[in-house]
């Protein structure tokens, strides 16, 4: 078996069913034991021949690994193709580990850990709004800010999912999806807090150039040098550890306003 997708390779993992994997996209880095799979390459920019390669006799993706040409390749290449939905919500990710569970024969099992997902989840978002209080913070995802161009989160991304679960408002979310901003767009959203993705050696930007970048100057977060970073599968990935990420971020953005 193949997993296509981090959150997928995690309830894997969470089932006990590590054993059946033989290979793992670039994305699958947690729990630690998966970067001793097979890498398959990039969940969205998959090769046939790198996925086959390693004779999976199932293939589990997450909705939208690509490219659509090679996905066409592997559902006809005689091996077991199942494509598990994406939903950023608290119901998302409860069905989607009953669909993984589906997948793999064992939906009793899926079905225990879809439950204590759920709690969990239901408990950290009820805590996460008491938290915030009556005055959430407002909170801009940035993807990217390389060569001068911002890419925020807006409405419909996992980001403002997870900024409105953890008791944030996304200050981008008068624009869909992920898009880059002018820094004249970017200044009248004047962000508390400023949300991004952890560095990983050279690449992305660093908080000094980050801070440097005048339209970030001219919001409240880059006054304040008010940024959160953390990493991008456990903080957008919505599987078994969101409720664990949804309290972390709540409690960065608590610390992030003095409270």
């Amino acid at each position: 078996m193949i997993a296509i997708g981090s959150s997928i390779t995690e309830i894997i993992y969470a089932l006990g069913q590590q054993d059946r994997l033989v290979g793992r996209d670039r994305t699958s880095t947690y729990p630690a034991d998966a970067m001793d799979l097979p890498d398959v390459g990039y969940r969205r920019a998959l090769s046939p021949e790198g996925v086959l390669s390693v004779a999976p006799d199932l293939i589990l993706a997450l909705e939208g690994s690509g490219p659509p040409d090679a996905i066409s390749v592997l559902q006809e290449a005689g091996v077991e193709f199942v494509t598990i939905d994406e939903e950023f919500t608290r119901d998302g990710i409860v069905e989607k580990i009953r669909a993984v569970g589906a997948a793999l024969g064992i939906e009793a099992e899926a079905e225990e850990l879809a439950a204590s997902a759920a709690q969990q989840l239901d408990q950290a978002q009820e805590s996460a709004s008491i938290s915030a209080g009556a005055d959430p913070l407002s909170v801009l995802f940035i993807l990217s800010a390389r060569d001068g161009e911002i890419t925020v989160g807006g409405a419909n991304t996992q980001a403002d999912s997870i900024i409105r679960m953890a008791g944030g408002e996304n200050a981008a979310a008068g624009v869909n999806g992920f898009k880059t901003m002018t820094p004249e767009a970017l200044a009248v959203t004047a962000p508390d807090v400023i949300l991004m993705m952890e560095r990983r050696g050279n690449h992305g930007t660093s908080d000094e150039d980050l801070f440097a970048m005048p339209a970030i100057q001219l919001t409240p977060a880059g006054q304040n040098k008010a940024l959160i970073r953390m990493a991008g599968a456990y903080l957008l990935g919505f599987g078994p550890r969101t409720a664990d990420a949804i309290l972390d971020l709540s409690a960065a953005l608590q610390n992030a306003s003095g409270s």
